[in-house]
């Protein structure tokens, strides 16, 4: 019996940085804020408003990437300075994220987290994992190994 439950840890780490990210990318940035509203929010901490127009979609390639488990530590990766850069953003409205416009605690634990997927990898049921992988799962060969 395999007692190694370790990918699906990682599993469920990389499935939910990648639910979060697809959110705050798709509703966040797109339905709450708007792009526009972004760029100017991006515009008046300093950062040129161009530049929310990249992490959208950063974001967003990230998260469906993380989810379906393609190019994970290079999805993580790209996302830490994203991350960094809102906690950054948020670190002057204090430490908890119930704070007045955000605290900066929240956009700090995706950082880590981002990290930590960054340097493991993806875990189970992954697209591209040698282990546990959902395309060996789903494969015919595999499929007629069964019968």
């Amino acid at each position: 019996m395999n007692t190694n439950l370790s990918p699906y840890g990682l599993l469920l780490m990389r499935i939910a940085l990648g639910v979060v990210l697809l959110s705050h990318s798709l509703y966040l940035k797109m339905v709450v804020f708007t792009l526009a509203g972004t760029a100017n929010y991006f515009d008046s901490i300093g950062l040129p408003g161009w530049f929310a127009y990249v992490v959208f979609f950063v974001e967003a390639i990230a998260g469906i990437s993380l989810i379906i488990g393609f190019k994970t530590r290079l999805s993580a990766a790209l996302v830490v300075p994203i991350l960094l850069g809102a906690t950054w953003a948020h670190s002057g409205n204090g430490w908890l994220f119930t704070a007045e416009n955000g605290g900066w605690e929240y956009p700090l634990f995706l950082s880590f987290i981002a990290a930590a997927v960054a340097l493991t990898g993806p875990g189970a049921y992954a697209l591209e994992s040698n282990k546990l992988s959902l395309v060996d799962e789903l494969s015919p060969a595999k499929a007629l190994s069964n019968h």
